[in-house]
Formats: structure tokens, sequence, C-alpha cells
């Protein structure tokens, strides 16, 4: 087949044409360069900027918790401490309990092993605040997640509205975790004998609601934490993280 050319000779373009066509063509060629930048940035900031899902296909190494169906219990080792805006919560227990999933469950090709856990309990809390204590109270169910690799991250997950801090005497107060849906914890796992589950300086969303001492402008939680996590099937066995 003969192609033929579209564009006419360059004897038959009226030159007032020829340059309106030149500057349409310019401008087209501007915005898709601009458009092609945009996608570009757009493309950098999903791949290094933007988190990146545990365990999306490719982007994970392989996991496996062992023992597989072994249970579990998480004892706070330490305190635990919750900071919103100048108030800082103190509670020196904490405890939770889960089971690592049966086999082949326990294992992940390319990402975390997930389980759900019972709510965390928090007692003996007390606040920075003089004359002003605080209680802690946790519902729904809870989940944790493992992920191999250097270091070993660990995912704490709270159901939506599934912790409440309240505040009485000289403030009361309500500071309510994951308060429109739910949230994850991000935290670090050792293995070890026991093993551990740190979270270090972790953000939490938070609503905080109340009057005067109240920091009710703060959106976020600063957690810090550490739990010993224990095999109660075999006490002899230690939970692991490998590859």
């Amino acid at each position: 087949m003969t192609h033929v050319d579209p564009t006419p000779p360059t004897s038959l373009v009226h030159p007032a044409s020829d340059r309106r066509g030149a500057h349409r063509r310019r401008v087209l060629r501007a915005v898709g360069t601009g458009a092609v930048a945009a996608l570009g940035l757009a493309a950098g900031l999903t791949g290094s900027a933007a988190a990146q899902p545990a365990g999306a296909p490719g982007t994970a190494d392989s996991t496996t918790v062992s023992p597989a169906g072994h249970a579990f219990t998480a004892k706070l080792s330490g305190k635990a401490t919750f900071k919103a805006g100048s108030v800082t919560v103190t509670c020196s227990t904490s405890t939770s309990s889960g089971q690592v999933p049966a086999a082949p469950g326990n294992q992940n090709a390319s990402g975390p092993v997930s389980s759900s856990t019972t709510p965390a309990t928090y007692g003996s809390c007390t606040t920075s605040m003089p004359g002003v204590s605080a209680t802690v109270s946790t519902s729904g169910t809870w989940g944790v997640s493992m992920q191999n690799g250097t270091p070993v991250t660990a995912g704490l997950t709270i159901p939506t509205g599934g912790f409440v801090l309240k505040t009485s005497g000289l403030a009361s107060c309500t500071v309510t975790a994951a308060p429109t849906s739910a949230a994850t914890v991000n935290g670090s796992w050792t293995n070890g004998a026991p093993s551990t589950l740190a979270f270090t300086n972790a953000a939490v969303p938070v609503k905080v609601v109340g009057g005067f001492g109240c920091p009710t402008s703060a959106t976020t939680s600063t957690f810090n934490a550490t739990y010993q996590v224990s095999d109660t099937t075999d006490p002899t066995s230690q939970i692991t993280v490998t590859g």
C-alpha cells in the first residue's frame, strides 16, 4: 500500500497558518513533557516515599513463624508509655496472647505471617499530670504480623476504637486509638529466649476529647513498649521468626 503523507507541501501552507500550527505543536509537546514528568514524579513517590504494603508480591522476604500451631503470650518488660501532646501515660503491666497459625499457614513465601490475638490489657497506669489518674480499656480482635528481614519487623493491628484511655481528676480526657479505622503499629522482632517484640516511638492515630488540660489537638500518640513473647504450648520452645 502506498503511504500518503497527510501534511501538505510547504508551498501550499499559508505562512500564518504554519506559524499557528507550529505554535500548537510546541504547546502540545510542552504539555506532553509536563504530563510525563508529573507521572514520573508520582511513580517515584509511589516507589520510594509512599509506604508499601507488607508482603506485597515480589517485595518481601519469605517468612516462617515457629513452632506452627503453638500458643504464645506476650508480657510487658519494663513499662509502656503513650504520649499525646504534652501528656504522657505510663503503664507498668500489659499482656496479650495468641497462637501461631498451624502449618502451612505459619509460612509465607513473599510476605508476613499474621494471626489474631486477644486485646492487649494495660494496668497500673499513671500520668505526667499531677492530680490526674488514668485507666485503659481494650476491645475487639487484635492482630499481629511478623515479616522476616533485616531487621525482622512486626505489626500490631488495633481494631477501630479498640483502645480507649481515660483520665480523671484535674483533667478528664478520653483518648481513642484507631478512631475511624483499624490501625497498625509498627515494631521490631528479635529472636531469643524469650523472643521480644519492641515498639519504639511508634505512631498511633488517636482522637482526644475533653476539657481543660486535654491535648485535644493531638491526632497521633507515640507508643513505646517491649514485650517478651513466650511459648505456652511448650515452655521449653521459643517463638521464632525466620525465612
